[in-house]
């Protein structure tokens, strides 16, 4: 286990077993450019997002309240929609 990796894994697993949430900044996770004009008062040093990269699934319980909204209206998924619906067609 990574020292990035999520401390909610255990729950996280059952949500989803499928994803493996960690920690990053906003500059290592390499969101939408429409995501980072709405971030422009956001360190892009500061581990804000906790997030599943290679899927585009984040965990809002985890993420800075202003980047989950900047996801909002992107290819990115909020965990709970994930687990609901999978991923969009």
């Amino acid at each position: 286990m990574s020292t990035r990796t999520c401390g909610d894994w255990p729950t996280l697993l059952e949500i989803s077993p499928d994803l493996h949430f960690k920690h990053y900044t906003i500059a290592e996770a390499q969101l939408p450019a429409e995501v980072l004009v709405n971030l422009a008062d956001v360190p892009r040093e500061a581990l804000t997002l906790c997030a599943d990269l290679d899927h585009n699934v984040y965990n809002g319980a985890h993420t800075d309240p202003r980047v989950a909204a900047a996801l909002q209206d992107t290819y990115w998924y909020e965990l709970d929609e994930w687990s609901k619906s999978g991923p969009r067609t």
